[in-house]
């Protein structure tokens, strides 16, 4: 009888993966690695991309602050406004500035290094962003890019923003100047985002 069960008993279930099932099992596994993987490199750059609009507006927030306080610039010019350059012939750095050696509401600095720099700090962009347009809306309300410059600047004791486009000042007149200012800002991977000051002093990051 014992031998009789023995010999009647199911053999074992082969519980082993085939070939085939190991290869689908590993191809499943490449392709959600690889999507996920790309979508948090995307992510990635989308957060870098913000943190450096974000940066960007802080310097101009901070240029507001000086502008409509009293800060003082190469240890005896208190008067000064202060404001953000920026150089599309540059497109990684900008500039926050003292509107002190000639107050013409642009930043002036014929001789870097030296007391004729209104230069308070230079920031350099890394790793690939970099401001890929500058745009300025002037009194007519159509926005124009293209800008080669760009400089916003904030005067005592209003937190008003002057801004001339082009290098071309309109310190004289505030109605000269332009209505709002755009920076256009763009990862490697082609995001953009945009940082964005309006006449009243208003500043926010948007794409």
């Amino acid at each position: 009888m014992a031998l009789t069960h023995l010999r009647n008993r199911p053999a074992p279930l082969d519980r082993a993966f085939t070939l085939i099932e190991l290869l689908v099992v590993t191809a499943l596994i490449v392709i959600i690695s690889t999507v996920v993987l790309a979508d948090n490199n995307r992510f990635g750059g989308v957060v870098l991309l913000e943190n450096l609009a974000y940066n960007i507006a802080l310097s101009i927030r901070q240029a507001q602050v000086y502008g409509i306080s009293v800060a003082r610039f190469q240890g005896s010019t208190f008067s000064a406004g202060y404001g953000v350059h920026f150089d599309a012939s540059i497109p990684d750095t900008y500039e926050l500035f003292a509107d002190a050696i000639t107050a013409n509401g642009l930043y002036d600095c014929p001789e870097p290094g030296t007391n004729d720099c209104e230069l308070v700090q230079s920031t350099t962009i890394s790793t690939g962003y970099t401001i890929q347009d500058l745009c300025a809306t002037p009194a007519s309300g159509t926005e124009v890019c293209g800008l080669s410059k760009l400089d916003i600047l904030f005067i005592r004791p209003e937190p008003d923003a002057w801004i001339s486009s082009n290098g071309v000042s309109c310190i004289n007149d505030h109605s000269t100047c332009a209505q709002g200012a755009r920076i256009q800002l763009l990862s490697p991977r082609g995001d953009v985002m945009s940082v964005s000051v309006q006449a009243n002093g208003q500043i926010s990051v948007g794409k």
